[in-house]
């Protein structure tokens, strides 16, 4: 290098760039290209100064970028030319400094092909080490506790490297060079197995993996403690263990996840299409919902009532050497209580594991933030997160145009399947799943992953949002903090922030037009009062227009109509017909056996008194009615959305797709008070003649709908039409809720709305249900305070 020649640029790059191997690569750059300076880690990214001639820096610039790490994800670069070259005497990698944090955590990664095979490589000093990682792949979020990325800020800081590692963590040639979460045999965490019944370890010193193995073989209940917290593991082919842990568990009915060796394992049960097995084997290793349509079946008892089969691939390498050897699935469901959250440490596991499982297989690295596995399903021929967690979490999501300048936000999500998004920097961030927070637990855990995020972020919000309904925990939480710390409080309506989660996805600008929306699920806080879950709304993100709704229906002793889906089926049939007719025509269905011996005399006290039985515009009950009158799930819900599930299950794709239109169940379209309705009544009366002609289980199921979809088709003219009369050009129609998580009804609708030239938004990296209401919740915010 000439130093006459020579200059000095600082780079700045902001994004996701700590923590996945950007510092090696920048060192690794500069040697190649014969420059020197120096990078470090900070509060906003990494820094670098870098001395060359010109020429050098030029590709070292293109360079940086275009052969950036594979885990990194670069949003800005930002380079300024120094007065006067820095003299430096080579290329090094500095100690990291902290500042106001801006910078992106990268989430936990499965591991790398590179491990892999140093895993199974006898001559390998990682040997079957269960704890093998370096700079492309293993833990992140689950055991970071600060920023910068820096081991020291990490669960690993517990483990100080022995002289082979540290020797690899400085070589900048080597792989794991600053791979913060390197370990090995001799100075990494280690594993054990523990009796619960007397605490002691058991077994023999070094051969953990295959007598846990063994114990899986002989039938028993394992608890593994693995990347995010604990699983409870068996046999997934013994129905008579799949069956113990239901009763262990107090999970009735829900699905499984499973886990298998390889993609022939799985496909030995279900069929697996590419996009499909692109997001089994992609580095977040999502469980993936399959059609379990392969030539070997499962016990019944992994997913009753239900054709579709969770499947995950290993993703640690404790995960790879316990299935190795075996030829079958494992049941890999997280350890703990039905709707509470997954345990994540040793001392919670010896207290709270007992009566769960028989033996656990602990290890000593802590989990500092519970992360649980995250589920996808493909959907239109692209993987849609059902929940975004593991894998995807803390991946930034880039707000729309138009959201430049803001101040910082701080959204409380909902009250299921519930999130909350820090907006900061033209960014949202939005938390891993956090569960139920009715479940007081959850809302602890809730509570400190808040705490968490902030810290990690240095996030000190300007403005906080919640939903609209009063009796939701997180919207009670951030009428607190508003008023502890003087903050100005928004609320926002629950369908709303479903589309505009939507809008942020699909990029829509700020300053958009006017968008139809269509928001389906089981319910959400409407207008004054009212209950609400199947809205057609002209929104744009400062607010929105009310078009039509589905019929409001009573929903008979409010949440129990959620637990018991026959009270939806009734209210149905009470809202749309007179009863003696009903009687009087179809009395002799086994339906109505059923009614007569419920408490329907208090249920009409209820009904005419409006007690406890609020009108509701749900989509969710109705497909709970449809799927309790029928016969799939009518005294009692074991799970959310089971009805709603078993009815797509029952569906004959065939059917669906070579019937013509009179096949449908019909749907009115009325008008009242200026607001449109989608009337289920006229379907009630042809889903009673099918059952009184004794139709299956699957063409009422189809006819139910393709019905639907068809009245939705309907509608949407209706709409856009009268929308055209008023001079409103509609184009686009976003789809969002909880109900869009049903294949049919996203792909049918879909379909049809585009056939027909209209555009149609979805959502894949947000969940459609309420683990996107918080991001929604942030943009609405944004652009109710921005000019």
């Amino acid at each position: 290098m000439n130093p006459e020649y020579s200059k000095t640029l600082e780079i700045r790059v902001r994004g996701r760039v700590q923590g996945v191997g950007f510092r090696p690569h920048v060192w690794h750059l500069a040697y190649e290209l014969g420059l020197v300076g120096q990078v470090c880690n900070d509060g906003q990214g990494v820094r670098i100064q870098v001395s060359g001639e010109p020429e050098a820096l030029s590709e070292f610039r293109q360079r940086l970028e275009s052969q950036a790490p594979p885990l990194s994800q670069i949003e800005t670069i930002e380079i300024q030319e120094q007065e006067q070259a820095i003299e430096f005497k080579e290329f090094a990698i500095v100690e990291s400094v902290g500042g106001k944090t801006q910078t992106q955590i990268a989430p936990d990664t499965a591991t790398c092909s590179a491990c892999v095979a140093e895993i199974y490589t006898p001559s390998e000093r990682r040997y079957r080490y269960p704890f093998t990682n370096c700079t492309h792949c293993g833990p992140r979020l689950s055991i970071i506790q600060g920023v910068p990325y820096d081991r020291p800020s990490t669960t690993m800081a517990n483990f100080p490297l022995c002289p082979q590692c540290q020797q690899e963590y400085d070589d900048p040639g080597d792989r794991r060079f600053h791979a913060q979460p390197i370990a090995c045999p001799i100075c990494g965490p280690k594993v054990w197995l523990e009796s619960l019944t007397d605490k002691d370890r058991v077994g023999e010193p070094g051969k953990e993996i295959q007598q846990t193995i063994s114990r899986i073989e002989q039938g028993k209940i394992l608890a593994i403690r693995g990347l995010g917290g604990f699983h409870l593991a068996c046999d997934a082919t013994n129905e008579d263990v799949v069956n113990r842990l239901r009763e262990r568990k107090r999970r009735f009915g829900k699905p499984f996840a499973l886990m298998a060796r390889d993609i022939r394992v799985i496909r030995r049960y279900c069929r697996v299409s590419r996009a499909e097995e692109e997001a089994l084997t992609s580095p977040a290793a999502p469980i993936v919902l399959l059609n379990a349509d392969g030539g070997e079946r499962l016990p019944e008892a992994i997913a009753p009532g239900v054709t579709t089969l969770g499947f995950m691939l290993p993703y640690t390498p404790l995960h790879l050497l316990l299935l190795e050897t075996l030829d079958y699935p494992l049941v890999m469901t997280s350890a703990n209580l039905s709707h509470e959250p997954q345990l994540i440490s040793n001392t919670e596991a010896r207290e709270k594991l007992i009566g769960l499982a028989d033996t656990v297989l602990f290890h000593n690295r802590d989990i500092a933030n519970r992360i649980d596995d995250s589920v996808v399903r493909i959907m239109r021929g692209k993987p849609r997160l059902l929940r975004r967690s593991r894998g995807y979490v803390p991946g930034e999501i880039a707000l729309p145009p138009g959201c430049d300048r803001h101040s910082s936000i701080l959204a409380y999500g909902g009250e299921l399947k519930s999130t909350f998004c820090l907006i900061q920097n033209n960014q949202a961030i939005l938390s891993q799943h956090q569960g139920d927070l009715e479940n007081p637990i959850t809302y602890v855990d809730y509570q400190k992953n808040l705490k968490l995020f902030r810290q990690l972020y240095d996030h000190q919000p300007q403005i906080l949002v919640a939903d609209l309904h009063p009796e939701y925990l997180s919207t009670k939480l951030a009428q607190e903090q508003a008023q502890t710390h003087q903050l100005p409080l928004i609320q926002v309506q629950h369908h709303h922030a479903h589309i505009a989660s939507c809008f942020v996805e699909n990029g829509i600008p700020l300053d958009h037009s006017p968008i139809l929306g269509i928001a389906l699920d089981g319910l959400g806080f409407g207008e004054e009062g009212t209950i609400w879950g199947g809205e057609f709304l002209l929104a744009d993100y400062r607010g929105y227009q009310r078009l039509a709704t589905l019929k409001p229906v009573a929903m008979i002793g409010g949440t129990k109509a959620i637990l018991e889906p026959w009270r939806n089926t009734y209210a149905h049939l009470k809202t749309a017909f007179d009863w003696q007719m009903l009687i009087e025509k179809f009395g002799h269905l086994e339906l109505f056996d059923y009614f007569q011996n419920k408490p329907i005399a208090l249920f009409e006290q209820m009904l005419q008194k409006r007690l406890n039985a609020p009108l509701a515009s749900s989509t969710g009950r109705l497909f709970d009615a449809v799927s309790a009158a029928i016969g799939l799930c009518r005294d009692r819900a074991l799970f959310e959305g089971q009805g709603a599930i078993e009815l797509e299950m029952a569906v004959d794709r065939h059917l669906l797709s070579e019937s013509d239109d009179d096949f449908a169940y019909p749907f009115d379209i009325n008008l009242t008070h200026k607001l449109l309705y989608l009337d289920p009544s006229p379907m009630w009366f042809s889903l009673l003649e099918d059952l009184n002609q004794g139709a299956s289980v699957s063409r009422m199921a189809t006819r139910f709908h393709r019905g639907l979809i068809q009245g939705m088709i309907q509608l949407v003219q209706q709409l856009i039409h009268n929308c055209q009369s008023d001079g409103l050009s509609i184009q686009h129609i976003a789809l969002s809720g909880g109900c869009f998580q049903n294949r049919i009804l996203l792909e049918e609708l879909t379909a049809k709305l585009e056939a027909k030239g209209y555009t149609c938004l979805s959502q894949a990296q947000v969940p459609c249900n309420d683990g996107g209401l918080s991001l929604g919740q942030g943009a609405i915010a944004i652009a109710r305070t921005t000019r």
